[in-house]
C-alpha cells in the first residue's frame, strides 16, 4: 500500500512539474530572447541558451523610448489605487460586517451585482465624467476612475466576517472608537486577506491596458502596458528588432516579479486560511 501510495506520489509530483514548466517556460524564452541577436532568436533549430550575451538589448530599448517614466507612471499610479481600494474597501466592508442598518444585504448585493457588469459599460459615463472634470489625458484621473473594486470589498467582506462579535464588543466596552477597531484591530487579525487584496490589486493595475489606453494620449503619460504595445509596434522590421521588444518587455515585468516575491507567502497563506474556513 505504501509503495503505491510513493509511485502515486511521484507520479503527481512529474505531472505537476512538467506542468510548472509549461507555464514558466514563455518568461524564460523572453528572458533569454532579451539577450540574444536577432539572427540567434530566429535560427532553426531553437536554442535556448545563447551563444553570447547582448545586453546592449536593454540599452538600446532604453534609448528608444521612455521605458522608466512609463514604469514610475505605472508605479506610483498603481500604489495610490491599491492603497485608496484598500482603504475604501475596508470602510465598506466594516460597516456591511460589524453595523446593523436597513438594507445592509440589498446594498451588498447591489454592489455584487455591478461586479457582473463587464467593466467595458462603464468606460463611455467614465470618459464623460472625467471629461467635465478636465481630467482626460491624466494620471489623476487614471487614479479617480480606480478608486474603487468590487472584487476587494467582496474580499475583505467575507475575511471581515470571520472576526470574532465578542473581540469587537469588549472594544466597544473599553472605550475604543469604531476607527480604531477598524484599523488596530479588525484589520491586523486579516492581514494575510488585506495583502492577498493588495497583490492581487497591484498586478490588476499594472497590466491595465484598454482604460489606460483610452484615457492617455500623451506618450510621456503613458503607463507600460500602453507604452509597451505602442514601442512593439513602432520599431520597424519585426525580424530585426525582436530582441529589443523583449528586452523592453523584461523591463516592464521586473516590478511585476519583485512584488510578487514579497508577498506571494502571504498569499499562499491567505489561499490555505480561505480553504479551511471554507
Amino acid at each position: 500500500m505504501k509503495k503505491v501510495q510513493k509511485i502515486q506520489g511521484w507520479a503527481l509530483f512529474i505531472i505537476l512539474l512538467i506542468i510548472g514548466l509549461l507555464m514558466v517556460y514563455p518568461m524564460i524564452w523572453m528572458l533569454v530572447s532579451s539577450v540574444k541577436s536577432a539572427n540567434e532568436i530566429l535560427n532553426q533549430p531553437l536554442q535556448l541558451i545563447p551563444r553570447s550575451f547582448h545586453f546592449d538589448n536593454f540599452t538600446n530599448a532604453l534609448k528608444a523610448a521612455p521605458f522608466m517614466q512609463w514604469l514610475w507612471n505605472s508605479a506610483w499610479t498603481t500604489v495610490v489605487i491599491v492603497f485608496m481600494q484598500l482603504f475604501f474597501s475596508s470602510l465598506i466592508a466594516y460597516a456591511l460586517t460589524q453595523f446593523k442598518f436597513m438594507g445592509r444585504n440589498v446594498l451588498f448585493a447591489i454592489i455584487l451585482a455591478t461586479y457582473m457588469l463587464p467593466s467595458a459599460t462603464t468606460y463611455i459615463p467614465s470618459y464623460v465624467i472625467l471629461g467635465k472634470m478636465h481630467l482626460i489625458n491624466s494620471l489623476i484621473g487614471l487614479v479617480i476612475s480606480n478608486l474603487a473594486n468590487v472584487f476587494v470589498i467582496f474580499l475583505l467582506r467575507q475575511s471581515f466576517m470571520s472576526v470574532p462579535k465578542g473581540i469587537i464588543e469588549a472594544a466597544r466596552s473599553d472605550g475604543a472608537s469604531e476607527w480604531t477597531i477598524l484599523w488596530q484591530i479588525v484589520v491586523p487579525m486579516n492581514k494575510n486577506a488585506v495583502l492577498n487584496a493588495t497583490l492581487i490589486g497591484f498586478i490588476t493595475n499594472f497590466n491595465g491596458y484598454l482604460w489606460p489606453s483610452l484615457l492617455l494620449n500623451d506618450t510621456k503619460k503613458q503607463v507600460i502596458s500602453v507604452g509597451l504595445n505602442s514601442f512593439s509596434n513602432t520599431q520597424g522590421a519585426f525580424d530585426q528588432t525582436f530582441p529589443i521588444i523583449m528586452a523592453g518587455t523584461t523591463i516592464a515585468v521586473v516590478p511585476l516579479i519583485i512584488v510578487y516575491v514579497i508577498l506571494q507567502k502571504y498569499f499562499v497563506q491567505s489561499s490555505k486560511t480561505s480553504s479551511i474556513k471554507g
